[in-house]
């Protein structure tokens, strides 16, 4: 496939994703509509794809200093920011990255623009230095972050909000838990390395890779020696601390990362749930890979006429709908989507859920509040409320964990059943 084309593919991504779709799915479904794609393609596509996202603020900030006036015909606009992304981020030739864009656009309006594009991309070639300087006084191009969420972070973090916005502007990294029952993670960088794969130990059973790479290139993947999974998230299953014969709940169990890894630590009997059976069908596959099982049920939380036994749980995992304003490294479309009251609004609906759950738990069990979001309002906040609502609920342990160059951000509170 050509250059031309994978701007064609990379353009529809940011249209579908101006519409409020999601990146990762539409992605997905444009690579499947597209079975021509090499490798390469793949490659090509992906990284401006996310990279137009990552640095949205700056490319669109650069764009504006070309322009006399703004552009009212979005796919027009959209070609440049993939062209401008590809001559600013990548190794892509300019001459080529500059005439492909332009016989792109001479497509739209009979070629009326095909001159004009020519004259704008050019001239960004000229003043890239320039224009790149610039957006370090602008704070959107300067962090890639609306002005509200860079808001809420100054209040929420005013420690640490300087060192999340640049994590968020960063790729995130490929992460391995090493599954217990077959190695540590010291074995597993041996095995690594006898393939000439770089990677860093990050805990007895974490390696991060120096390099992201298909997991079907991961040496023994197939055997479920290893999984990925990002290092925050490999936390929830050592907080919840799941011992041999208990009964578990893994509540919004889908993709089923954390499912594995409880069944990992423990002979347990599980109990994966989640609304999406085409997700929880995914949990079925990354547990048939492990060689673990788990009972799947399809159904909402909170009804538990649909899908709960009345036998009470030793240790729930409540890893409850969110923001996933945590996770904006790994989905840099995140940060353009949400909007200043959609952490309230996934609050309100976590409560039904969470107080729900808590009459499956047994007296003395433990429930995992767990959360790959940073807004307060899904998490301390949250907690309070439940422990308010609740008096037979202690809270037993606390971590909010920041996003940097290890891990996502994501909260934790164990919440003991008293």
């Amino acid at each position: 496939m050509s250059l031309s084309q994978v701007q064609t593919l990379a353009t529809q991504t940011l249209l579908a994703v101006e519409s409020g779709k999601n990146l990762s799915d539409e992605l997905a479904n444009i690579i499947a509509q597209h079975p021509d794609l090499t490798a390469q393609d793949k490659g090509m596509l992906q990284d401006i794809a996310y990279g137009c996202q990552r640095f949205a603020g700056s490319l669109k900030f650069m764009l504006g200093k070309l322009l006399n006036k703004p552009i009212d015909n979005k796919q027009l606009e959209y070609y440049f920011l993939v062209a401008i992304y590809q001559l600013n981020h990548t190794r892509n030739a300019p001459h080529a990255v500059v005439n492909e864009a332009v016989n792109n656009i001479a497509k739209i309006g009979r070629g009326q623009y095909r001159s004009f594009a020519n004259a704008i991309l050019r001239r960004f070639l000229r003043e890239q230095e320039g224009l790149n300087k610039a957006c370090k006084f602008d704070d959107v191009a300067k962090h890639n972050l609306p002005i509200w969420l860079q808001k809420v972070l100054q209040n929420q973090y005013p420690k640490h909000w300087h060192n999340m916005v640049t994590a968020f502007q960063s790729h995130p990294p490929l992460t391995l838990r090493v599954n217990r029952r077959h190695m540590n993670a010291e074995h597993y960088l041996s095995v690594l390395q006898e393939h000439d794969i770089a990677a860093k130990i990050l805990d007895d059973y974490a390696i991060r890779l120096a390099e992201p790479m298909p997991v079907h290139q991961l040496p023994k993947f197939a055997e479920g020696v290893v999984s990925v999974q990002d290092f925050g998230a490999q936390q929830a299953g050592y907080l919840l601390n799941p011992q041999n014969g208990e009964r578990i709940l893994d509540a919004c169990a889908a993709p089923g990362g954390k499912t594995g890894h409880i069944l990992e630590l423990a002979d347990c009997e599980v109990t994966a749930l989640d609304i999406d059976n085409k997700r929880l069908m995914r949990v079925a596959d990354n547990l048939a890979r492990l060689n673990v099982q788990a009972a799947l049920h399809c159904a909402p939380a909170e009804n538990l006429d649909e899908w709960w036994d009345g036998k009470p749980f030793d240790a729930i995992l409540a890893d409850v709908p969110c923001t996933a304003s945590g996770t904006i490294k790994r989905n840099p479309d995140i940060k353009w989507l949400r909007r200043p009251t959609d952490a309230l609004k996934t609050a309100k609906q976590q409560e039904a859920m969470l107080d729900e759950l808590w009459k499956t738990l047994k007296s003395g069990g433990r429930m995992l509040l767990a959360t790959c979001s940073i807004f307060t309002e899904e998490n301390s906040m949250q907690c309070e409320k439940f422990l308010r609502r609740h008096p037979d609920a202690e809270l037993k342990q606390e971590q909010t964990l920041i996003p940097n160059e290890k891990q996502d951000g994501f909260y934790y509170a164990l919440i003991i059943k008293k």
